[in-house]
């Protein structure tokens, strides 16, 4: 493991640099977000921290208002881009791709989409009801490890700091001209189990609303209907039959909800006829198509044989789609992707005149986070959320566990701009560059550089 840490402290160190912070002095992201009063904690002790429960509601279909909050624990200010955001930024993203191509490679023919700001968050949450053993493992693959800490010992981060850190990249993005970003939270644990007020608070500071209900998982049919009601109801529709093959054991179910709802900075022109997208060789859909004449950055990559375009949302996210060339996989091109690949492509991008189209598209995923760490590696999973996982700190019940865990992303696009599009043509003759087979995209927040969504388009019409 000490050879692991080592290997991550480097990585993140050479990530770290090479964007825009090269000229600070670097600081090691454990002490960006490291508690207080740290110290190394030995983990075959058995004797775990005293910690705070709280009762749980049960579920009720006649009470859907969120948990109530403390204003005092919740950071409602907007911050400004810090170097807290930067680094989180540069830890999430790099996680996230690992977590995307382990997603990708198992979807190769059809949409894929996944929020590395959700599911890097959704695994904070589950660290705060951690035993220091399994901590330490959350530490490590979040990139929050202390790189002094001897073999059989852990410091603590506080996760607090992390999920607040989290919701200030997307209050970045909500102060565009319409871009918005909506994260709910819902926990069931079973009932008469009380749950850490640590980890209850977690999921306030990670979303915009939580729902923490009890449920009698007795009748796992019956519950299972009962706990997608609520979260149909409590999402105004938008994300329903999640859970399903309940178990009568059953101690958690956690879901997190994430929705991106995005503006064109510039007005695309609606087209009335169909484009012909190249699903693979052999099959064609008609796709709705939008087109605009204007300037892009873009760059042609002839050594990972692909072209990039940079499209404007709001006035700090934006978009990257990356479209390979002809005979060229995109499977190639998304097991290659890095931060260095993405910092790469965005230092070299070039503004000319397009002629751009590409088809209307929206989309939504659900993500098994226990399937998800089993494809990145099956011990990961093991000791993450599976058989080698302890929540010690998670609820007065013992054992406790987490039984299911899904993400819920949700992308959308306005087909209107923020700004009109030119009605005065632009001199000179544009590059044409159709969006017409598979292709990668990324969501980006400006200021932090945090990677908002990462998805892939196979089949723009499903």
């Amino acid at each position: 493991m000490k050879i692991l840490q080592l290997l991550l402290l480097a990585l993140l160190l050479c990530c770290y640099l090479s964007g825009s912070q090269a000229n600070r002095v670097y600081i090691h992201p454990f002490h960006l977000f490291a508690a207080e009063n740290v110290s190394c904690e030995t983990m075959h002790s058995q004797t775990s921290k005293p910690f705070s429960t709280l009762p749980v509601a049960p579920l009720d279909m006649e009470v859907l208002t969120p948990d109530s909050r403390d204003l005092s624990k919740v950071d409602t200010q907007k911050q400004n881009i810090t170097e807290r955001t930067a680094v989180l930024a540069q830890l999430l993203n790099s996680l996230g791709l690992r977590m995307y191509q382990a997603l990708s490679s198992k979807q190769q023919s059809t949409n894929t989409l996944l929020s590395p700001v959700n599911a890097y968050g959704s695994l904070v949450t589950f660290y705060l009801g951690a035993s220091k053993r399994t901590a330490s493992s959350f530490q490590l693959l979040l990139g929050l490890s202390s790189d002094t800490d001897q073999e059989d010992c852990v410091s603590l981060v506080d996760g607090h700091k992390v999920l607040k850190t989290l919701q200030s990249i997307n209050s970045l993005v909500d102060d565009g001209p319409k871009d918005e970003i909506t994260n709910q939270v819902w926990t069931f644990s079973r009932q008469g189990a009380q749950l850490s007020e640590d980890f209850i608070q977690g999921t306030h500071d990670f979303s915009d609303t939580s729902f923490i209900r009890s449920v009698d998982f007795s009748k796992p049919q019956e519950a299972e209907q009962l706990v997608n009601s609520f979260v149909d109801n409590t999402s105004g529709g938008k994300v329903n039959s999640i859970f399903n093959e309940l178990n009568p054991s059953s101690d958690l179910l956690f879901l997190t909800s994430f929705y991106f709802q995005g503006n064109w900075r510039t007005a695309f022109q609606t087209e009335r006829t169909s484009m012909e997208f190249h699903v693979d060789e052999s099959t064609t859909v008609m796709a709705p198509l939008m087109t605009h004449t204007g300037q892009y950055h873009f760059v042609n990559d002839k050594v990972r044989r692909c072209t990039v375009v940079k499209l404007s949302l709001s006035k700090r996210s934006y978009m990257l789609i990356v479209l390979p060339h002809e005979k060229a996989a995109l499977l190639d091109i998304e097991s290659r992707l890095r931060t260095d690949v993405m910092s790469d492509w965005y230092q070299n991008l070039q503004e000319g005149l397009l002629e751009l189209t590409l088809p209307k598209f929206s989309m939504s995923s659900v993500t098994d986070i226990r399937d998800l760490l089993t494809n990145m590696d099956p011990e990961i999973e093991a000791k993450l959320l599976g058989s080698q996982a302890e929540f010690s700190q998670l609820s007065n019940t013992k054992p406790f566990i987490i039984n299911k865990a899904f993400n819920k992303v949700m992308f959308e696009m306005s087909e209107e701009g923020a700004e009109p599009q030119d009605k005065i043509q632009e001199a000179g003759v544009p590059l044409k560059l159709s969006i017409n087979r598979p292709f990668f995209f990324s969501v980006i927040e400006g200021d932090s550089n945090a990677i908002l969504m990462l998805g892939k388009i196979t089949n723009p019409t499903l």
